[in-house]
C-alpha cells in the first residue's frame, strides 16, 4: 500500500528573479526553484509540484511580504480568470521582463551571433486592445478560494479541499479558470475589450437566467447557452456570434430578438448550432440572423473583411506596429518578390504590398486564402496570388519559373515554429532576406540555429501584443550571407 508523500514547502524564500514564460526563479541550497504567481522581491512560503535533482517548481502558498515593484491589480478577477497573468507588475516592468525574455531566449537557444536588440514597442493604450473576445457559458461556476473560506466559515462547516466547483442556478458566463477546463469564472467586468463587451455578455446571461434556460454542462454535454463571440473593430462596427448547444428555434429567435432590440449598434449578429464535445467553430457553419455576415477593419488605410471564422490580429493597434516592423525590416523599394508563408487571411502581404512589385501568399488552410483573395480584391491590389496548400509542395521549381524566386520571405508561423523540411526547403531556396515573425521567441530561436549556416541576424525587434499576459512578439531580419 503506497503512502501518500506529505508535499515540500520551503519556507521565507526570496524570489530573486524573472525566469521567462511569466515565471520567477529563487536558488535554495544551490537548487533553482521556478515560481508561478509570483515577482522578484516576494517572500514565500513555497509548496513544491515537482521535485528534480537539480531544479523545483512550485507556488507560492503564504506571502510574508511583498516586492515593492508590485502594484494593485485593476481586475477584480485577477489571480482567478485564466486571462492576464501579470497585472501586478506596474506595465514599464513587464516590458523589461518581456525585453529579457527575447534576449535571453534568442541567445541561449539560436546560439548565433546577435545584432543589438531593438528595444521592445509596447502597447499605448494596455487595456481595451482585443478586438475579439469568446466567452464560455457554464452550469458551474469556479469558487475562488477566498470565497469558499467564507461560505465555509459563514455556514460553520468543516474545511475541505478549496476551489472546488459548486453548481449555482445563475450559472457563470465569462473565462475557464486557470488550469480547469470544465471550471468557469463568472466575469462581472472584463478590462481586455472595450464596451458593449461586457454589457452584451451580461444581457445574454441575465435573459437566460430570466427564461430558465440551462448553460452548458461540458462533462454532461447538455445545456443549451454555450459560448459567446464578439468582434469589435476601430472601424466602428461589431459582430456577435452567439452559440448554442443545440437547436431551438423559438428560444433561439427570442435571444437574438433580445440581443437586437437592445443592442443597436450590433452590425452584423450570428448564431451557430454546435452540437459536437469541443467548442471549435472551423467544422461549423453560422448562420447570418441580422446584417451582412461580415466586418469591417482597417489597419493603415487598408480594408480587412473578417467573418466569423477568420483568423485576424486581435489587437489591431499593435498589429499594425508589428506589420510596420516586418515592412521596414523587408527592405522593400517597389522591385521585389515576396513570398509570405503563412499568410492566413493575408493581412502582413497586403501591408507591405505597396512596396513590393509581387506578393506570393501560401496557407494550409483554404478557408484563409479564400478571405485572402476577397481582401486583396477590397483593397484593389492585384499584384497578389494566393495558394493552399504545403509550401514544400507548392514552391517546385516549376512555380519558381511561373511566379519567380522570392527575394523577400516573409514567416509567420504558429507557436511550435517552423517544421525542419520547410527551414531546409528555405536553405535551398536562398531568398536575399528572411523576415521570421514569431509568437514564441523559443520556436523562433530554433529556427534561427537552423538557418544559421546561411543567413546573419541583423535586426530583432520585440513587440508587445498581449499586455499584462505572459506573451511576447518579435520580429527578426536575416540576410543570406555573401
Amino acid at each position: 500500500m503506497k503512502r501518500n508523500k506529505q508535499p515540500i514547502v520551503l519556507e521565507k524564500v526570496l524570489v530573486e528573479d524573472h525566469a521567462g514564460e511569466g515565471r520567477s526563479l529563487a536558488r535554495v541550497a544551490g537548487k533553482v526553484i521556478f515560481i508561478e504567481d509570483a515577482v522578484p522581491g516576494d517572500v514565500v512560503d513555497i509548496r513544491l509540484s515537482r521535485n528534480k535533482k537539480d531544479w523545483s517548481e512550485g507556488k507560492p502558498v503564504h506571502f510574508h511580504s511583498y516586492s515593492p515593484d508590485r502594484v494593485e491589480p485593476f481586475c477584480e478577477h485577477f489571480g482567478v480568470c485564466g486571462g492576464c497573468q501579470w497585472q501586478m507588475l506596474p506595465y514599464a516592468k513587464q516590458l523589461y521582463y518581456k525585453q529579457r525574455q527575447v534576449e535571453e531566449v534568442l541567445s541561449r537557444i539560436g546560439k548565433i551571433e546577435l545584432p543589438a536588440i531593438s528595444p521592445i514597442i509596447g502597447a499605448f493604450p494596455n487595456r481595451y486592445y482585443r478586438n475579439k473576445m469568446e466567452y464560455t457559458f457554464a452550469a458551474k461556476r469556479f469558487i475562488p478560494l477566498a470565497e469558499y473560506k467564507k461560505k465555509m466559515d459563514k455556514e460553520g462547516l468543516a474545511p475541505s479541499p478549496p476551489n472546488l466547483t459548486a453548481g449555482v442556478e445563475a450559472g457563470a458566463a465569462g473565462f475557464h479558470a486557470r488550469g480547469f477546463f470544465e471550471k468557469v469564472v463568472d466575469i462581472n467586468t472584463c478590462h481586455l475589450q472595450a464596451e458593449p463587451t461586457n454589457a452584451i455578455r451580461l444581457a445574454v446571461k441575465n435573459f437566460a437566467v430570466q427564461e430558465g434556460w440551462e448553460f452548458y454542462d461540458i462533462r454532461q454535454h447538455t445545456g443549451f447557452i454555450r459560448t459567446l463571440q464578439l468582434r469589435i473593430c476601430r472601424t466602428g462596427e461589431i459582430m456577435v456570434n452567439v452559440v448554442f448547444g443545440y437547436e431551438d428555434e423559438i428560444k433561439r429567435k427570442k435571444l437574438l430578438d433580445h440581443l437586437v432590440n437592445n443592442f443597436p449598434q450590433i452590425t452584423t449578429l450570428l448564431y451557430t448550432i454546435n452540437i459536437k464535445m469541443n467548442d471549435s467553430l472551423y467544422d461549423l457553419d453560422p448562420q447570418v440572423y441580422t446584417g451582412k455576415g461580415f466586418v469591417i477593419e482597417s489597419m493603415e488605410d487598408f480594408k480587412f473583411k473578417i467573418g466569423p471564422k477568420s483568423f485576424f490580429q486581435t489587437n489591431t493597434a499593435q498589429g499594425e506596429e508589428l506589420y510596420k516592423v516586418t515592412r521596414e525590416f523587408a527592405g522593400l523599394t517597389g522591385k521585389e518578390t515576396v513570398y509570405d508563408l503563412y499568410c492566413g487571411t493575408g493581412s502582413i502581404g497586403i501591408f507591405l504590398s505597396r512596396h513590393a512589385k509581387k506578393i506570393i501568399g501560401v496557407e494550409t488552410i483554404k478557408e484563409a486564402i479564400d478571405d485572402a483573395k476577397e481582401n486583396a480584391l477590397l483593397n484593389q491590389l492585384t499584384h497578389m496570388s494566393f495558394f493552399d496548400g504545403d509550401v514544400i509542395d507548392i514552391c517546385t521549381e516549376l512555380f519558381f519559373r511561373q511566379h519567380g524566386k522570392p527575394d523577400v520571405i516573409i514567416t509567420d508561423p504558429p507557436r511550435a515554429g517552423m517544421h525542419d523540411k520547410l527551414v531546409m526547403k528555405m536553405l535551398e531556396i536562398k531568398a536575399p532576406t528572411i523576415v521570421y515573425v514569431s509568437c514564441n521567441p523559443a520556436t523562433q530561436a530554433r529556427d534561427m540555429n537552423l538557418l544559421g549556416d546561411q543567413y546573419l541576424v541583423t535586426k530583432i525587434q520585440p513587440v508587445d501584443m498581449f499586455p499584462h499576459t505572459r506573451h511576447i512578439e518579435n520580429v527578426v531580419q536575416l540576410t543570406l550571407k555573401k
